[in-house]
């Protein structure tokens, strides 16, 4: 069943960008039965919350087969374990390694552990568990779409990371009232433009770092 969400905050951006590289899921033409298929309209708030609702969720019951069928067929995803995005060290993964995220036993290299410059040498399960899943995001607080709802000391750099995207940010402000806001933590879904429909092309997570 499809998960209530609490109040979105939202600029309402117009974006009609779409990428240069053609997407599989559809041209938009009318298929060989006559049907036409909808074009996406990259502008539509509900239709990229949707999107990311769902992923949410498939995140939450680690449906990894529905994470997959939304992952970009040419880009992968690419994971980034804190707020700033390093195309040089984030490890990007395509749709079925995702799909089979339980089974992959690889120890990976994800980055460094903030605070200490030890390596992040976890499994994928491992990875999502620590840097993607840690809380139930599905009941957060705060939805931002294109807004970054909490910020650090880490440089915020996805909007330049990622440009033509889209994103959505599911952020606890605090978790303990004790810690004052120093425990925030946020997943933030990055959505490229398809023909047909939103494609996800990063999973950033967002914490306070030292």
């Amino acid at each position: 069943m499809p998960w209530e969400h609490p109040a979105v905050v939202s600029p309402a951006p117009s974006v009609n960008t779409v990428l240069n590289t053609p997407s599989p899921e559809g041209s938009g033409q009318g298929s060989a039965s006559g049907k036409q298929t909808a074009v996406l309209d990259s502008g539509n708030n509900f239709a990229l919350l949707d999107a990311a609702c769902q992923v949410n969720q498939a995140l939450h019951d680690q449906d990894y087969a529905v994470v997959a069928s939304y992952a970009d067929p040419i880009r992968g995803v690419t994971f980034t374990p804190y707020s700033t995005v390093d195309f040089d060290t984030d490890l990007t993964f395509t749709a079925a390694q995702i799909q089979n995220l339980a089974q992959d036993k690889t120890v990976y290299t994800w980055g460094t552990v903030d605070g200490r410059g030890s390596l992040i040498e976890q499994t994928m399960a491992q990875y999502f568990q620590s840097y993607v899943y840690d809380q139930d995001y599905t009941q957060a607080p705060q939805i931002g779409v294109d807004r970054i709802q909490m910020t650090g000391n880490a440089l915020e750099n996805l909007k330049d990371a990622y440009p033509n995207c889209r994103f959505v940010d599911f952020s606890y402000p605090e978790l303990d009232p004790a810690y004052q806001g120093l425990d925030w933590c946020s997943l933030r879904l990055v959505f490229a433009p398809g023909t047909t429909k939103w494609r996800l092309v990063g999973i950033v997570h967002g914490q306070w770092t030292i």
